[in-house]
């Protein structure tokens, strides 16, 4: 729930902060001189990147979550079998034990979505944030290629 909020949170300030620029920008144009005018349209295309940027990553996450809750349901979540530090890190030899378990399986099945997120979820134990984020990216597109009809 904390991680929500954080995300929610973030996500108004950015909104705010786009917003800001995007009014810069406008009074930038409105003043009406060749450059003011070109450094206006620069400063809009900011705001328009980062309203792309965080819809692209909104739609990512909650297709995570669904796909989350789906395997919660199947009962096919990954267990937390991993050790920890004192202080409560993942120990990293733990990590990359269960990454191999979790790779073997997505090799074995590649089709199977499940195995894919398990997959994105041992990379991010393992710290390895933008391997995470393509194997969730396949488990989502296989997600929804299985979700689809089949047209005859």
């Amino acid at each position: 729930m904390r991680a929500k909020i954080t995300y929610f949170v973030t996500a108004a300030v950015l909104v705010f902060y786009f917003a800001l620029v995007g009014s810069r920008g406008v009074l930038l144009i409105r003043h009406g001189t060749l450059l003011t005018v070109a450094f206006g349209v620069a400063v809009l295309i900011l705001p328009v990147i980062g309203i792309w940027f965080l819809w692209k990553n909104t739609q990512f996450v909650s297709r995570a979550n669904a796909l989350a809750a789906e395997l919660d349901a199947e009962g096919g979540l990954p267990v937390d079998e991993l050790v920890r530090t004192p202080s409560g890190r993942i120990d990293r030899d733990s990590a990359d034990a269960v990454f191999a378990r979790r790779r073997e399986e997505a090799e074995d099945t590649p089709d199977d979505w499940r195995c894919w997120f398990r997959l994105a979820v041992a990379y991010q134990d393992a710290r390895d944030t933008p391997r995470a984020r393509k194997a969730m990216q396949r488990a989502i597109a296989l997600h929804t290629k299985d979700a689809r009809p089949s047209t005859p």
